[in-house]
């Protein structure tokens, strides 16, 4: 009896909750710079760096589940890698934690910088559907393949 080898499944990702992720980002952010409350901040960029290294206990992914529906988002599920957007939700969450520091450290003006930078990414994603961390990743990838490859 020979075994066959197993079938990979292809990754998937669902659409709407990107779009529920860009949108939380995108209002929470631009809440807690309007408002200077680097703890809403500190909190946003931690729950999206805990998702991007661990996407299985997502804060995000639960706010989706819970909210979502009621937001009329139904998942729109498509055969995509999510490394790349998990890794642009790493990038965004680490922009929030430098913006609630500087903000902590009294250089607010800076906190906000970093602040607007998400929302105008997230923004861009959202409405363009342009991931500037998603072709970050793909450009590291890129890099990476071709000096192991030398």
């Amino acid at each position: 009896m020979i075994a066959s080898a197993p079938t990979r499944q292809p990754a998937r990702t669902d659409l709407s909750a990107l779009k529920f992720n860009q949108l939380t980002v995108v209002f929470v952010t631009l809440l807690a710079v309007i408002l200077t409350l680097p703890a809403l901040t500190l909190i946003l960029g931690a729950a999206m760096l805990l998702g991007a290294v661990r996407p299985g206990v997502s804060p995000m992914r639960a706010a989706y589940r819970l909210l979502g529906q009621s937001l009329g988002l139904s998942p729109e599920v498509v055969d995509e890698d999510p490394r790349a957007h998990h890794f642009a939700q790493g990038v965004g969450g680490t922009f929030l934690l430098a913006s609630a520091a500087f903000t902590l450290a009294g250089l607010p003006v800076v906190g906000a910088l970093l602040g607007v930078v998400v929302i105008a990414l997230a923004a861009l994603n959202l409405t363009e559907k342009i991931c500037v961390g998603c072709i970050m990743y793909f450009q590291y990838r890129r890099l990476r393949y071709q000096l192991l490859r030398r």
